[in-house]
């Protein structure tokens, strides 16, 4: 299956560089994560188009056998320009529809009112690397069990380190008075991309201008260090943040289709 998405090239060009496995069935990819099994979104199947409502159950039954431990469901959709409305089948059995919004920069500039007082750079020392365990609790907004959150967050920076240290990209932080306050991975994703992953900022220190002052700091790493020459971003239209991306230089390019439904869901 060739995959035309912008959005769904770089998440599977990243898992693969943290170790999951990616299996062509020719109709679907079916893409697994060994060493992070709670890892939604590293545990899903991809599908070349959305089904008709006729054959969806097929694929929730599809996912099941391939994945006969999971607790959850997560269904990718290719394509670039999609409409959440697609998938009112899902939404009509349990599934949370979304249509993020694949953002592209070839360049970018400092946000118009950039956050001065943080210092910004790469995560370095085991004290960055469990502090960013941390900040990642501290936004836990779908208030998901904190005990299976925090695993995932281990294992996850585990694999960011893995990353890090192959040179195939970096993790960077804003730090207040020593206190990383604000995060986010750039990632090389071959053919002169690079991805961002996971940007958060602490519920606390929201509105500051630390998370665009941060993307700008890391884009020049993506553009000098990584010799990238566009930058990708997956955002939630609906969700403020969006607007710290355009701050900095990046515009709308795709749309890209996915439902999930929780464990206590599923």
């Amino acid at each position: 299956m060739k995959v035309s998405s912008l959005g769904y090239q770089t998440d599977l060009a990243l898992l693969q560089l943290g170790g999951s496995q990616v299996e062509d069935c020719d109709d679907h990819l079916v893409i697994r994560s060994p060493h992070n099994p709670t890892h939604w979104w590293g545990n899903f199947l991809l599908l070349a188009q959305v089904p008709a409502p006729h054959d969806s159950q097929h694929w929730i039954d599809r996912f099941v056998e391939a994945f006969p431990d999971a607790e959850h469901r997560t269904i990718g959709f290719d394509g670039a320009d999609r409409r959440v409305g697609e998938l009112d089948w899902f939404v009509a059995h349990g599934f949370e529809a979304e249509a993020q919004t694949v953002m592209t920069a070839t360049k970018v500039h400092e946000p118009a009112h950039p956050n001065t007082d943080a210092i910004y750079r790469r995560l370095r020392s085991e004290v960055d690397w469990a502090q960013s365990i941390e900040l990642g609790v501290r936004c836990n907004e779908r208030q998901l069990e904190p005990e299976e959150y925090r695993r995932f967050l281990s294992a996850q920076a585990a694999t960011r380190r893995r990353l890090d240290q192959s040179g195939a990209g970096s993790w960077f932080g804003a730090f207040l008075n020593g206190q990383l306050v604000s995060q986010m991975g750039l990632i090389s994703a071959g053919s002169e991309l690079a991805r961002f992953q996971s940007v958060e900022t602490d519920p606390d220190h929201r509105r500051r201008g630390l998370a665009g002052s941060l993307v700008h700091f890391a884009s020049v790493y993506g553009f000098d260090e990584l010799g990238a020459r566009t930058l990708v971003m997956v955002a939630d239209p609906n969700y403020f943040a969006i607007d710290l991306y355009r701050a900095v230089g990046f515009a709308e390019t795709e749309v890209q289709l996915q439902v999930e439904r929780p464990p206590s869901q599923s």
